[in-house]
C-alpha cells in the first residue's frame, strides 16, 4: 500500500512539474493579453514615411497597448515576401503593418496566404479581402498651408521642392504645396525635382542646393536631406511627415505632420475586438480626425508676415470645418530635373 502511495505521489509531482513547464512556455500574448504586432519597413525607420508608422506603433507599445517588434530596411529587391512569410510562420503575429509601395504584389500574396493575420499597409492601391486594409499619408491639407506660408515669406519669388518619386501620393503633396504658394503669391516660381528614390539624403541635398543656386530662398523638404542643405545655406525650409524643427531650429519654419496614432488606434481596436475589416483608412490621416496637422512654429512665426499668418489660420479653420477642400491633384508636376 505504501509503495502504491509513493508511486501516486511521484506521478502527481511529475504532472505538476509538466504543467508548470507548460505555463512558462505559454505565448506572450496569453501572458500579457496584448495583441502581437509586427512592423515591416522597406526603408530604414530614419526615413520619415516609415518612421511615422514606427513611432505610432512604438508609442502604443510604450503605453502597454500592444507587443511590438519590427524589421527595417527590407528594400525593394524581393526580400519583403520572404520576411513576411518568415514572420507569419515563426512569430504568428495578430497584425502586420508596414508600407507596400513597390512591394505591392508581394504583400498581397502573403496576406492572401495568411487570412488569420490582419494586414494594414501603406499602399497606392485598394484594400483586399479578407484581411488587407490600406492607408496612405493624406497630408495634402497641411502641405497647402505650408505652401501659403512659403509664398508669403520668399523674397526672391522662387521656392524649391525636392520630392521622392513622381507617384500619385507624392504628387498630391507637391501639387498642394504649389497651390498654397500660388494662393499667397501668384507670381512665385516653384522649382520641383524628384530624386527617384524614397531614401537618398545625399541626392536630396544635392537637388536642394541646386534649387538654392537657381534662386530659391524657401524649400519644401518632402525627402530627407533637404533640411541639411537649407541650414547650410541659411534659407527657410518646411519639413515633412513629422515636426522636424529640431533638425534646424532657425530655419525650419513648420512641417507637414502625419500623425499615425488615429490609424493605429483604430486598427488595433478592430483586431482586439475581432472586427477587423479590409478597409481604406484614408480618413484617419486627414485633418478632421487628427491624422495630419501643421507643426508648431517654435517661435518662427515671428518670421512670417502677420497677414499671411492670419490667412493661414483662417484657411486651416475652413478646412477643419469642411468649408474648404484642398484640391487633390495627383498629376505629375513639371520637374526641372
Amino acid at each position: 500500500m505504501t509503495k502504491k502511495l509513493t508511486i501516486v505521489i511521484a506521478l502527481v509531482m511529475i504532472f505538476t512539474l509538466v504543467l508548470s513547464g507548460c505555463a512558462k512556455a505559454a505565448p506572450a500574448e496569453e501572458e500579457t493579453g496584448l495583441i502581437k504586432v509586427f512592423g515591416a519597413y522597406a526603408t530604414p525607420i530614419e526615413e520619415p514615411w516609415d518612421g511615422v508608422i514606427h513611432a505610432a506603433l512604438q508609442k502604443a507599445a510604450d503605453e502597454g497597448k500592444i507587443e511590438y517588434t519590427y524589421t527595417e530596411d527590407i528594400g525593394y529587391t524581393g526580400d519583403m515576401e520572404r520576411v513576411l512569410r518568415e514572420v507569419a510562420e515563426q512569430q504568428k503575429p495578430d497584425l502586420i503593418m508596414g508600407d507596400a509601395f513597390v512591394n505591392e504584389e508581394a504583400v498581397r500574396r502573403v496576406a492572401a496566404d495568411y487570412p488569420e493575420i490582419a494586414f494594414a499597409f501603406g499602399s497606392e492601391l485598394g484594400p483586399a479581402t479578407p484581411n488587407l486594409a490600406v492607408f496612405d499619408n493624406w497630408i495634402h491639407e497641411p502641405a497647402y498651408l505650408c505652401g501659403m506660408i512659403a509664398g508669403g515669406i520668399t523674397e526672391t519669388n522662387t521656392v524649391g521642392v525636392v520630392a521622392a518619386v513622381p507617384i500619385p501620393e507624392v504628387n498630391r503633396l507637391v501639387n498642394a504645396f504649389i497651390a498654397g504658394v500660388k494662393e499667397t503669391n501668384p507670381e512665385a516660381e516653384v522649382l520641383v525635382s524628384f530624386i527617384n528614390s524614397f531614401f537618398d539624403p545625399a541626392t536630396a541635398k544635392e537637388q536642394a542646393l541646386a534649387h538654392i543656386s537657381a534662386g530659391a530662398d524657401v524649400l519644401y523638404a518632402e525627402r530627407a536631406g533637404v533640411i541639411e542643405a537649407a541650414a547650410e545655406k541659411g534659407v527657410f525650409v518646411f519639413g515633412n511627415m513629422s515636426d522636424q524643427n529640431a533638425t534646424a531650429p532657425d530655419y525650419v519654419i513648420s512641417s507637414v505632420v502625419w500623425n499615425m496614432d488615429p490609424t493605429v488606434a483604430y486598427v488595433i481596436s478592430m483586431v482586439e475586438t475581432g472586427t477587423f475589416q479590409p478597409v481604406d483608412l484614408k480618413d484617419y490621416s486627414m485633418f478632421a480626425l487628427g491624422g495630419s496637422s501643421l507643426a508648431d512654429f517654435h517661435g518662427n512665426d515671428s518670421k512670417i508676415p502677420a497677414e499671411i499668418l492670419t490667412a493661414v489660420e483662417e484657411k486651416e479653420a475652413a478646412i477643419k470645418s469642411g468649408l474648404f477642400r484642398v484640391p487633390i491633384d495627383e498629376a505629375q508636376p513639371e520637374a526641372v530635373n
